[in-house]
């Protein structure tokens, strides 16, 4: 009886413990809500998300969503903060050190035309190809203004 209690205690231990872990999660194309503009999220190569240090997700329709509402939540610590990318749909990747293509021959679902890549040679490459500027996340944060 003694092991099984001790067991009993470890297991809930163990899911105590996992329960609080901070970490992305796959983003539920066709079911999430963007929580900036409350669209469904549908596109996998536009979406974004956002998770705090606490562990609290935020999912996006596009990352013309995502960087405002991250800038409104000044002073907010995040672990995480992802983009899609463009040429992988469906696979996060880290925002801070990907690139930005702006390019009215690629739409977004929220009308910015924006997309991103995991380097500056893939931006450039389909910049080529469909016109527009490129940027880094830094120059992105300029040109996404804070509407409050």
């Amino acid at each position: 009886m003694k092991v099984l209690k001790n067991i009993s205690w470890i297991l809930f231990l163990t899911w105590s413990i996992s329960a609080c872990s901070v970490g992305p999660q796959p983003i539920e194309y066709g079911e999430d809500v963007c929580d900036f503009c409350k669209m469904t999220i549908v596109d996998r190569q536009f979406a974004a998300e956002l998770v705090t240090s606490k562990g609290k997700i935020f999912k996006f329709d596009a990352i013309e969503c995502m960087v405002p509402f991250r800038q409104q939540k000044e002073g907010t610590s995040f672990s995480y903060t992802l983009v899609n990318d463009y040429q992988k749909p469906g696979e996060l990747m880290d925002a801070e050190w990907s690139y930005y293509l702006i390019s009215p021959a690629i739409p977004s679902p929220m009308g910015g035309n924006l997309s991103a890549f995991s380097t500056v040679a893939a931006a450039e490459g389909i910049q080529k190809e469909k016109g527009g500027v490129v940027y880094s996340w830094k120059e992105l944060q300029v040109g996404i203004r804070n509407e409050k």
